[in-house]
């Protein structure tokens, strides 16, 4: 299936979760350590087998502390920074080291605080367009807070090409449905589509259900090479597809409100792959806000420009539905500590596995990963699969 020779391949062969929820007892390195350890441990191999390590999300110069911190003396290290995409940017990035031949089993890692920090009084509630210097300083004097945009980009769509807010309630609802599924989610209790509309509204048209939750938690994959991957623990999930693409920082620099910058990722890793969105059995996509699922879909070809609405209103996105989607109860439900990328992958390899108690999706064998950053920023996508 993949255009890569077999010996070529590169698999997960490990992946965990930290503690997520309400985490009041750990700090974030903490919880780096917690994902590593336990997604080593679910490769069935050591701390010494691990020669590459990607991490960006802590301290001054991550990932060099991050190796440090966890004993790791590493060949190849990867600090990419791209938002909550930065996971599937990294695992492109240790796909190609692995072939090239720069380490040979690389971990991924990532851990947050936010809800326990913000709680302590750690950190502030201000969310002004990540700060205001370089370019987006030209953003910040109208009050483009992050949801802000993602507002206007909600608007748009309605605008040009008639969604309607039921519709992209219906994400939400679906998405907690799923989450209703998951013991390990913040929130599991049903919600309908009116209970969506009447909770408070953040940036019209955008109430706080279609907002993803604030968390704690962390987790980690380790990737390696087809050779390794024998002598490992479980089935390998293989990286079958991987493709990234950036967009703007400024919203006078997206040429389209209505177009994720995942279109171009998407096309990229299907190709790769050699398969088509209609051959995937789930979809675990970056759902910050409930906006971002939509155009998602629509830019990995799932249906077309302007469809996305009708495609998600009748549960498709449900478990049982035409295609799961963020079957772990996603960001809006499940986990969200800031950057939810490296839970779209464990979520990913625990389906495809067959591990995903309560919630698997039948017969599973093809899942996409989508991850955004920013306010669509940058988008990466991963097509994963089993033999």
């Amino acid at each position: 299936m993949h255009n890569a020779g077999p010996e070529a391949r590169v698999a997960i062969v490990g992946a965990a979760l930290s503690d997520i929820g309400r985490v009041d007892d750990k700090s974030a390195w903490e919880l780096h350590f917690q994902a590593a350890a336990r997604a080593v441990a679910d490769a069935g191999l050591t701390r010494a087998d691990i020669d590459g390590i990607g991490g960006g999300a802590i301290g001054n110069l991550a990932p060099i502390e991050l190796a440090e911190y966890l004993g790791i003396k590493p060949t190849w290290v990867d600090g990419t920074v791209t938002g909550g995409s930065m996971w599937i940017f990294q695992l492109q990035h240790a796909v190609e080291a692995i072939r090239a031949g720069h380490a040979e089993t690389i971990l991924l890692v990532y851990g947050s605080t936010a809800r326990a920090d913000l709680k302590a009084g750690r950190r502030g509630t201000s969310n002004l367009s990540f700060g205001a210097r370089g370019p987006v300083q030209f953003d910040a004097p109208f009050g483009h807070t992050l949801i802000s945009k993602y507002a206007m980009a909600a608007t748009r769509h309605m605008h040009e090409f008639g969604t309607t807010i039921d519709q992209l309630a219906e994400i939400a609802v679906s998405t907690r449905f799923n989450a209703s599924h998951n013991p390990e989610a913040y929130y599991r209790d049903p919600i309908t589509r009116d209970d969506v509309h009447d909770s408070r509204m953040m940036a019209t048209p955008l109430t706080k259900l279609h907002c993803c939750i604030r968390s704690d938690g962390g987790g980690a994959v380790v990737v390696t090479s087809a050779a390794r991957a024998r002598d490992c623990a479980k089935a390998p999930i293989w990286v079958l597809g991987t493709g990234q693409a950036t967009s703007h920082t400024t919203m006078t620099d997206w040429d389209d409100f209505t177009e994720s910058p995942a279109v171009h990722s998407g096309r990229r890793a299907f190709a790769e792959a050699g398969i088509t969105p209609a051959d995937i059995d789930l979809c675990e996509i970056y759902d910050a806000f409930t906006p971002m699922v939509l155009l998602s879909l629509e830019a990995l070809g799932f249906c077309a420009k302007g469809e996305g609405g009708p495609f998600v209103e009748d549960g498709r996105l449900r478990l049982g539905g035409a295609l799961p989607t963020n079957t772990d109860g996603g960001g809006l439900s499940h986990c969200h500590p800031g950057m939810r990328g490296m839970f779209l992958m464990v979520e990913a390899v625990r389906q495809l596995r067959g591990e995903a108690i309560g919630r698997q999706v039948a017969d599973a064998r093809l899942a996409c990963v989508n991850g955004t950053g920013g306010w669509w920023s940058s988008a990466a996508t991963a097509i994963l699969g089993v033999d």
